[in-house]
């Protein structure tokens, strides 16, 4: 293994990085609390693309937003600059769209990359159903086990009756069931609309009021977990998990097993991984945009898989 510095060890290359997660917060507050989520996330999608082809990268999208959302660019595939370094990128422009829509907290910005040919190839996978432990409960909670089982072992982890425990669970009719067998092992839940990465965040985070995630969401959000996971010391766990039967038999002529679950390191086969984020509203992983008098406000994290480094950023642009 070579040891000479590479293109992700560039002081500056993680921080040009949160431009382009600046860039989509900032378009996509201007449709804040107007119930037009489908406006917004399209005017995110269009800055975050722009900014990509700004900095000097050569990108593939490897999980995007074009498919399933019917956006005409960050579709899986799509190769944006000829510069270097060679990456690949997971984007989700809005985290949260419904709750920026509504204009209540929580939405972000987000992206994660890694070099060419870490990530593992989802193809037409839309969902995933996803484990996260913070670091406590490292190797000590088997993702394939029952729900009872699983909430034992995570208890006995962290050194607190099962009463105690609280998980994360988006509030899916695909959950109920799931969220019944929580509540009745004697744990409690966390019931959220959206926004599992910052659900995830908060699960990895030392004293947050979440000890876990389990559940399906949204597959490029599953790759970004699973690079922010490792550089906060927890564990992520996933596996493919179609909605309806044309995912189900696009998954299955893919080659994707939908009944095995992956490692975080099955998922991004490299250390020199990194995660950014920009609020768009308040949240626990950022505080949101905000704008006076044509001055925009924002606040950037990024966190390095390599390291465990986590960078904190607020900027202030004029715009127009």
């Amino acid at each position: 293994m070579s040891t000479r510095p590479g293109p992700f060890d560039r002081a500056d290359f993680p921080f040009a990085l949160r431009l382009v997660t600046e860039a989509a917060a900032v378009a996509a507050h201007r449709w804040v609390g107007r119930s037009r989520k489908e406006d917004g996330d399209g005017a995110a999608v269009e800055a975050m693309r722009k900014a990509l082809s700004d900095i000097n990268i050569n990108a593939v999208v490897m999980i995007g937003e074009g498919e399933k959302d019917n956006a005409p660019l960050l579709y899986r595939g799509e190769r944006i600059g000829k510069g270097e370094p060679e990456i690949e990128i997971a984007v989700d422009p809005i985290e949260g769209t419904t709750n920026m829509a509504n204009g209540v907290d929580n939405s972000m910005a987000v992206m994660a990359l890694a070099p060419r040919g870490a990530m593992f190839d989802l193809g037409p996978s839309f969902y995933m159903d996803k484990l996260v432990l913070p670091a406590a409960a490292k190797g000590k909670v088997d993702p394939a086990w029952p729900v009872k089982k699983k909430l034992e072992a995570l208890a006995a982890a962290l050194n607190k009756p099962v009463s105690e425990l609280r998980i994360f669970v988006l509030n899916r009719k695909r959950h109920h069931a799931m969220i019944k067998e929580i509540h009745d092992v004697g744990a409690r839940t966390m019931l959220q609309e959206n926004g599992d990465v910052a659900g995830a965040f908060m699960a990895l985070q030392p004293g947050s009021s979440v000890d876990a995630l389990f559940g399906t969401g949204g597959s490029p959000e599953g790759i970004i977990t699973a690079i922010f996971a490792r550089a906060m010391g927890g564990e992520f766990f996933g596996r493919v998990d179609p909605q309806g039967d044309e995912e189900a038999a696009k998954v299955k002529d893919f080659g994707l097993d939908a009944g095995k679950w992956m490692s975080g390191a099955e998922l991004v086969k490299s250390d020199d991984a990194v995660f950014v984020a920009t609020g768009i509203n308040s949240g626990p992983v950022c505080r949101g945009v905000s704008i006076e008098k044509g001055i925009a406000y924002t606040h950037s994290v990024i966190l390095m898989a390599k390291t465990g480094a986590r960078h904190d950023i607020s900027s202030r642009f004029p715009i127009a």
